[in-house]
């Protein structure tokens, strides 16, 4: 590694960084505009109320320009293929988030709640970067056999094409701090999306921590 990949490498907090990570050492993973920002458990967005400049709507539900334009393309193509997905949530607000977030707790306790849903200003979705994504049908919907569906047999095998990962691959709880998520779909731009693993995590990829737990 030169000194200068090495220095950009401690400055962005990684440890013990694989070839990969090395390579995608130059993307933002920290501004909350970035389209290669990192939120988890360990990274908050900054300012925890991050609102995207430009959301655009893709049927009834929001996504930043750039994501939204990926996600027509992807659904487009599915069409084409004879598979129909559909949108089932986009952008939620940092008060939305928080809401959700509440509702889960009263149901399930803090706990479980915390696999489930992010709290507010750690999530994905307000970033209008990430899209949860179901069949036509409404079979499986938000649940773990999403993944059997015609859906999200389609979305794994080609959303990397259009710039999307599944960002809670299975097995990766110890990592993500979330239980396996076929249907949460994150825009990282075609370059990163192509170059990651099917089952590698953000975390993975930048060479970051775990987060499977908040610092506080």
């Amino acid at each position: 590694m030169t000194g200068a990949v090495a220095g950009l490498v401690l400055s962005l907090g990684m440890i013990a960084p694989s070839v990969a990570a090395v390579a995608a050492a130059g993307y933002d993973i920290s501004s909350a505009s970035s389209l290669q920002v990192v939120v988890n458990k360990h990274r908050q967005l900054n300012p925890a109320t991050y609102v995207p400049a430009q959301l655009v709507r893709v049927q009834g539900e929001r996504l930043r320009a750039e994501a939204a334009d990926a996600y027509k393309q992807l659904t487009r193509a599915a069409k084409a293929a004879g598979v129909n997905i559909i949108p089932i949530s986009g952008y939620r607000s940092f008060s939305q988030q928080a809401s959700l977030y509440d509702s889960y707790v009263s149901q399930y306790g803090q706990a479980t709640a915390d696999t489930l849903a992010a709290r507010a200003g750690y999530s994905e979705h307000q970033t209008g970067l990430a899209m949860d994504i179901g069949n036509a049908s409404g079979t499986c919907a938000l649940q773990a056999c999403f993944a059997n569906t015609p859906a999200g047999q389609w979305a794994a095998k080609n959303c990397r094409d259009y710039g999307f990962i599944i960002r809670y691959p299975a097995g990766a709880e110890a990592t993500t701090g979330y239980t396996y998520e076929p249907w949460h779909l994150r825009y990282v731009g075609k370059n990163v999306a192509l170059d990651m693993g099917s089952t590698e995590t953000l975390e993975d990829y930048f060479g970051l921590e775990a987060a499977p737990d908040y610092l506080q």
